[in-house]
């Protein structure tokens, strides 16, 4: 044991080895595994900032599931109207794990100006509706308030805004067809007291956010009926479940809709963040440990001789392969921690600075999301050590190929 201890110093920390041939690869090494790191959690902590940004958003605008009439259309215009008085609200008893229900009507219609006009959708809410998304969305004025019974206050997007010249406390009309192209159309006189941006284009473009009552009064219906219910629930990953449970736990004229079915597309496109963070991860650790392999081969061969005297006083090939395997460990470590410190240096300054941005209409946000969890940290680097040095152990097996009277010659 004291002459293992004594070699392992000098292994890791002696100016001979420090000024030795070794050292170059060794450096090598080290900003392999430093390089590794860092691009491991840049690729994880991007990847599952923007499939949550990406995911928050669509939700914002859906929930997470949808309660709607079965003989609804496919179209995003609420035809047949529910009833607000059911047995789940608004409080769904029936079912753990749900936070919030709120009832929502939509229709198409056609923003009207003096030189211009849009199509759009106009989403109506009541004082159920949960404004917590949207909070963080608001870029100017505030959000509106439906106490009065006849609002005309609504929230409209930066994107619509933008394209019709509106601004903060803009008034305008809404147009809304009938059923019958003979009849006037109906009007609805909007104020708007507050622009959000969510990045989502796609949704942005389509959706006006204002007063249910108006909906109601257009398509005649009772104040208690609404066009659909959206449920938020506590845990998304659980989504799937919570749809079954949530339909075997209301009425048979009624049909449930995960916001996964919903916009299949999205997110089957946000899936294959998982296979492209798996294959860096692969990759990265594949090259780390590559490198980590020739500087201890480089190591083993330089220090030919002193395996040679440990063997000769008696040392056996397992004692001998463990203090290479120290010596790599303090290398890999020390990779470990400038990797740490500069990876987390980075996204840091990505999350508050926002330093990257990207192109909304392909990634569906702003800049480039970053999530942040001590936990994938932690396992990332337990990983990585644990993965280098179980691959390092062949390189090692080269010391028991050494004949201690060769070494002992050998220059």
């Amino acid at each position: 044991m004291n002459y293992e201890y004594f070699i392992a110093k000098r292994l890791i920390g002696s100016k001979t080895y420090k000024s030795s041939i070794s050292a170059p690869i060794i450096k090598i090494g080290i900003a392999a595994i430093a390089i590794g790191i860092i691009v491991m959690m840049v690729a994880i902590a991007t990847g599952i900032g923007l499939q949550q940004k990406i995911r928050d958003k669509v939700i914002a605008f859906n929930g997470h599931i949808t309660i709607s009439n079965f003989d609804s259309n496919n179209s995003q215009e609420s035809v047949f109207p529910i009833s607000k008085n059911q047995d789940f609200y608004p409080d769904f008893k029936l079912v753990e794990g749900i936070n919030h229900i709120q009832g929502v009507a939509t229709k198409f219609g056609v923003i009207r100006t003096e030189t211009d006009f849009e199509g759009a959708i106009f989403k109506g809410v009541g004082n159920d509706y949960n404004w917590h998304y949207f909070k963080e969305f608001l870029v100017d004025g505030r959000l509106p308030n439906f106490k009065t019974k006849w609002s005309e206050e609504i929230l409209i997007s930066q994107y619509l805004a933008n394209r019709l010249g509106f601004k903060l406390g803009t008034d305008f009309q809404m147009v809304f067809a009938k059923d019958d192209p003979e009849k006037l159309p109906n009007y609805v006189k909007c104020s708007i007291v507050g622009i959000y941006n969510s990045g989502f284009q796609d949704l942005d473009k389509q959706y006006v956010i204002g007063n249910i009552k108006h909906i109601q009064r257009i398509n005649k219906w009772h104040e208690d009926e609404i066009g659909n219910f959206e449920v938020f629930i506590d845990d998304y990953s659980k989504i799937n479940k919570k749809g079954i449970e949530i339909y075997q736990n209301t009425p048979s004229t009624l049909n449930t809709q995960t916001v996964t079915d919903k916009y299949y597309s999205i997110f089957e496109w946000i899936k294959i963040f998982d296979k492209n963070i798996y294959g860096i991860i692969g990759i990265m650790i594949l090259v780390a440990g590559i490198n980590m392999i020739t500087a201890l081969l480089v190591l083993i061969l330089e220090r030919t001789q002193m395996i040679g005297i440990l063997k000769a006083l008696g040392s056996n090939n397992w004692s001998i392969r463990k203090l290479f395997l120290y010596n790599a460990s303090y290398l890999i470590l020390l990779g470990l921690f400038w990797g740490n410190l500069l990876g987390l240096g980075l996204l840091l300054a990505q999350k508050y600075l926002k330093l990257i941005y990207l192109d909304p209409s392909v990634y569906y946000v702003t800049e480039a999301p970053v999530y942040i969890s001590i936990g994938y940290i932690l396992a990332l680097n337990i990983g990585t050590l644990l993965l280098c040095l179980f691959m390092l152990l062949l390189p090692t097996y080269l010391v028991t190929k050494i004949s201690p009277v060769k070494a002992i010659r050998f220059e």
